[in-house]
């Protein structure tokens, strides 16, 4: 409640200075009538559903807008940068913060980034732009052995569990993906009905704690899966292998954040920490991985089944698709997460210096699905760093054909990366269990910014396409992203990088290739092992 201090600072010096005042002096009404103005602005902050910082921090919250009317100014010399040293988190929150808010983002004087430098990548529009289509295109999810495929769309929100995020940023973020048609997934943490209230598309996530599907000692238990997974908003399964914040580690949520509530929908002990294992029981093989999508897609009435993985060893990754070869199925889709993504609290060793980036696990794990010939049954998503119109566009070219977004979708709904997630104190009421924080995120109100991000940043996507004569995202290219190499040198996707034929690893394994193919086992996931 100290965040509340400020008022009641206020109001026992608009007493002081009332009672001041009666007793003599007229000086002292001017006192008074400047503090009964900033009550006044207190109690509006309180009651308004605009922004979540004031009903937070009723007067002191102004103080966040005062810097950022200062920032355009100090941003040259304080601005942060990702790890490619570009000033990814300046423009992400400008872009995400204008689009859900409609406002138009376009820029005075020119680009703001060094174009000439080494390893600028920038898409090649053409001479001969196409019209944009009416509407968006979207991707069909669901192979040959799904009975109930889904219509995805082009960005959708990624996995961020009831527990991680509050319960009225979650009803935010559903209710969005129901006025845009996009799917919104629950992450690990269980479906529950702040998932499901909303009326949008859902992609229930399967962690390896099973939480909301979990017997008595941890493990999956199919008839509460099969139950829960009827529900009519239940799209698409996705079984989680790995994160990309901390890939080979199981979530944690602190005991801080599991609550009764929470406690109830994961099947845990409330007010314990909550740590779900780094691997799963149901499988430990790929065979056995491929074996356990097939029977979550039949008790699921033949609903999309995939699985998220961040890539590690390309190994893993052939050991799969030869499992998918043996048994004669495959997963619906492949959700890729790129080691640079992630919203999780993690350890910062993980965050810094495990698992691929996604360009390079996204190109993998596309190589791969060419090579042997399941490209064509498997869809593959990608997330990771997701953000803008451009995001999706060189995601696509990379080998996708949906992408997913945690941290813009959870700038959307009125995330200002105070970087608090894990300690329950979250300003905006996005990461928090704390009721009374949680109460400042105005569900009505964040739920069209999250709906209004989404429309606008697709549309932006589809318009980027037709400026490169590109109406239908099947038709784009690896000659249609460049990239500059060194002060002198330009090369494409294409040149910069090997692409399998269709089949090639089954007929004759190129030599880039070869050992990885010939070590990978569908009986094992370490690389050489029988």
């Amino acid at each position: 409640m100290l965040r509340f201090v400020p008022v009641g600072a206020v109001a026992l010096a608009f007493m002081a200075a009332l009672v001041a005042a009666l007793l003599g002096g007229w000086g002292w009404w001017l006192v008074v009538a400047v503090l009964a103005s900033l009550l006044a602005v207190g109690a509006y902050d309180v009651v308004q559903t605009r922004h979540s910082v004031l009903r937070n921090y009723p007067v002191l919250g102004h103080l966040r807008f005062l810097l950022e009317r200062l920032r355009p100014e100090l941003q040259q010399y304080f601005v942060e940068r990702d790890v490619d040293g570009r000033p990814f988190d300046r423009d992400v929150r400008t872009v995400v913060y204008e689009r859900a808010k409609n406002i138009h983002g376009e820029l005075s004087f020119g680009t703001e980034r060094d174009i000439g430098d080494v390893g600028y990548e920038y898409l090649v529009h053409s001479a001969a732009p196409v019209p944009e289509p009416d509407d968006a295109p979207r991707v069909t999810i669901g192979g040959p052995d799904c009975s109930k495929p889904y219509s995805m769309s082009l960005l959708n929100v990624s996995s961020m569990s009831f527990g991680a995020l509050s319960g009225n940023a979650l009803r935010a973020l559903n209710r969005g993906a129901a006025l845009g048609g996009f799917a919104h997934d629950t992450g690990e943490g269980g479906l529950t009905p702040h998932h499901l209230d909303g009326g949008g598309d859902i992609v229930w996530e399967i962690g390896s704690g099973y939480f909301g599907t979990r017997t008595d000692d941890g493990r999956f238990d199919p008839a509460v899966f099969e139950y829960k997974s009827a529900h009519e908003h239940v799209k698409a399964i996705s079984i989680k292998l790995s994160q990309g914040a901390k890939p080979g580690v199981g979530g944690v949520l602190p005991a801080a954040k599991v609550s009764d509530e929470i406690a109830r929908y994961r099947g845990v002990p409330a007010h314990e920490k909550c740590v779900s294992p780094a691997a799963h029981s149901a499988f430990h093989t790929p065979r056995e991985l491929v074996r356990f999508v097939a029977r979550l897609r039949e008790l699921s009435t033949g609903k999309p089944v995939g699985f998220k993985l961040c890539v590690g060893s390309r190994v893993e990754f052939l050991a799969i698709c030869k499992a998918m070869l043996e048994e004669g199925t495959t997963p619906d889709f492949v959700i890729v997460d790129g080691a640079e993504g992630g919203t999780a609290a993690a350890p910062l060793e993980y965050e810094d210096n495990v698992g691929l980036p996604l360009t390079d696990g996204l190109m993998t794990v596309h190589n791969a699905l060419v090579a042997t010939g399941l490209r064509d049954r498997i869809t593959i998503g990608a997330s990771g760093k997701v953000a803008t119109g451009t995001d999706i566009v060189k995601r696509l070219i990379q080998g996708a054909d949906y992408t997913n977004s945690a941290r813009a979708m959870m700038m959307a709904v009125g995330c200002i990366q105070a970087q608090r997630c894990h300690t329950n104190t979250c300003p905006v009421g996005v990461a928090t269990q704390d009721p009374r924080r949680a109460r400042a995120l105005d569900v009505d109100d964040k739920s069209v910014r999250a709906y209004r991000y989404h429309e606008n940043t697709v549309r932006q996507a589809v318009q980027i396409m037709a400026s490169m004569g590109v109406s239908d995202p099947a038709t784009l290219t690896t000659d249609m992203l460049r990239k500059k190499i060194d002060p002198t040198t330009i090369r494409s996707y294409t040149e910069l990088y090997e692409w399998l034929e269709p089949g090639a690893l089954l007929a004759d394994p190129p030599a880039s290739w070869q050992a990885d193919w010939l070590a990978a086992s569908p009986d094992s996931f370490r690389p050489g092992a029988v």
